[in-house]
């Protein structure tokens, strides 16, 4: 893998400022301006490699979606075994997992989604690639008979619809007790899809 040129070092700077502001001041609030002030640089440079706030906003969108796929890493030249689909699972149902990306931008971008094409389309892709990459796991360890389950792309798809609709709704409890105990049983859940509360 080669080095990244020093055009993609620079993006992925200020995509991660505008990030960390937007998250603090509110994705309406955040401005090119702002983002230069904060990189104490001149707003021209990062028009320079974003044109709009909307390019940024597709760009920070893109780095979601590479940085939510970092939950599947297999070391195995020989597919995805037990330890990584459970490892996955764990993951899935964290607070690590949670905090990947800030719930406020997250849903602001959601809901841009039903406005913009072009943002659906990222939504679409994030999900997506979430899915087949743990289809895949789960067939994977189908094959090797470590599980076993009726239909691996059925499985994945309803994984991420309990996901999805845990964080949505753990984002409104505020007693972090209360918070860990749905999420461990909302995790069990996910186990049973996939053919019991296993452990590697």
């Amino acid at each position: 893998m080669g080095r990244k040129s020093l055009k993609e070092t620079r993006q992925l700077e200020i995509i991660k400022i505008f990030y960390k502001v937007a998250k603090k001041e509110g994705y309406e609030n955040t401005s090119i301006a702002k983002i230069a002030k904060v990189m104490d640089i001149n707003p021209s440079l990062i028009i320079h490699y974003f044109q709009t706030k909307e390019e940024l906003t597709y760009a920070l969108i893109d780095y979601i979606l590479d940085r939510y796929l970092l939950i599947y890493t297999i070391k195995s030249k020989d597919g995805a075994g037990l330890a990584d689909l459970h490892k996955t699972i764990e993951m899935l149902f964290s607070k690590k997992w949670n905090s990947l990306f800030d719930d406020g931008l997250f849903y602001t971008f959601y809901a841009m989604a039903f406005r913009e094409k072009k943002i659906k389309e990222k939504y679409k892709t994030i999900l997506d690639a979430l899915r087949l990459g743990l289809t895949t796991m789960i067939e994977e360890c189908h094959q090797k008979k470590l599980i076993k389950v009726a239909d691996a792309k059925v499985a994945a798809d309803l994984i991420f619809v309990l996901v999805d609709g845990v964080y949505f709704y753990l984002s409104l409890e505020s007693d972090k007790k209360a918070y860990a105990e749905k999420l461990d049983y909302y995790k069990s859940k996910a186990y049973f899809i996939l053919g019991g509360d296993w452990k590697p």
